[in-house]
């Protein structure tokens, strides 16, 4: 059985994502992205288009001192829908954090429209990045 075209676009943005390649995720993001991070941190929320999310990476970044990775475990994707499994992990000051999360996307022409993360540790992710 052949991998889903949308598998490996979605691989692909996670690679973009970590060499912060933002031309290669305007590829992939819709111009009216809906992104959601759940919690009570300062970056939780829902996030509307491309430039909304890139500032919200650009603060995550900086609240993790550079530190924060995805690394994908398994994709899961067809026309419409996606899920990926992953591994978070970053560092502020003297905490670290590795937390199991999974991200659910609605894709649209092979574009994600809107994407919702939950995570198997909310409170170690909020209390990381405050």
């Amino acid at each position: 059985m052949s991998e889903h075209p949308n598998v490996a676009r979605l691989r692909g943005g996670y690679e973009a994502f970590g060499k912060g390649d933002f031309a290669a995720l305007d590829d992939l993001f819709a111009e009216d992205i809906r992104w959601t991070i759940p919690g009570r941190s300062q970056l939780s929320g829902t996030f509307e288009g491309r430039q909304a999310v890139y500032n919200m990476f650009g603060r995550l970044f900086e609240v993790t001192e550079g530190s924060f990775r995805v690394e994908p475990r398994k994709i899961f994707a067809d026309d419409t829908d996606a899920v990926v499994v992953a591994t978070s992990t970053a560092h502020r000051g003297q905490t670290s954090l590795e937390v199991l999360v999974a991200h659910v996307c609605r894709l649209r022409d092979g574009r994600i429209v809107e994407f919702q993360e939950a995570s198997t540790d909310q409170q170690a992710m909020d209390d990381l990045i405050g």
